[in-house]
């Protein structure tokens, strides 16, 4: 089995996303799907969590010609549907039918181009 990047698509209001630094994309739920709680004799409770937010972080080069277009997208608020397909082995899918962009990615400017990282705030998801 082999890892390619060049596996990866992602996609925010149907907009092909290019231009990806090193790290492209990490997604991670917001909380825990369950929590326990033992009480003073060693009894434990469960509790199922309904929260349905996820994040998922982008990190493009300053370059990519999606910069403005996601940058847009944190200034008005819009909610678009966002999916991350990997289309290697295994195959792996997040899809998710309302989110929007959290901010503008961070500007630095120095002696070298910088990233530009986005988080994006899931509503809702969907994993495969």
């Amino acid at each position: 089995m082999q890892y390619d990047p060049m596996d990866l698509t992602v996609t925010v209001g149907g907009v092909f996303i290019t231009g990806f630094s090193e790290d492209l994309a990490e997604w991670e739920k917001d909380e825990d799907n369950k929590t326990a709680k033992v009480g003073a004799q060693g009894d434990v409770i469960t509790s199922k969590v309904n929260n349905p937010l996820a994040t998922l972080t982008l990190t493009l080069l300053s370059s990519s010609p999606q910069v403005a277009y996601l940058d847009k997208l944190a200034v008005t608020g819009e909610e678009v549907p966002v999916s991350v397909i990997y289309n290697g082995e295994p195959k792996e899918s997040i899809t998710s039918t309302r989110a929007f962009v959290k901010k503008p990615a961070t500007r630095t400017y120095g002696n070298e181009a910088e990233d530009r990282e986005y988080e994006i705030q899931m509503l809702d998801h969907t994993i495969i």
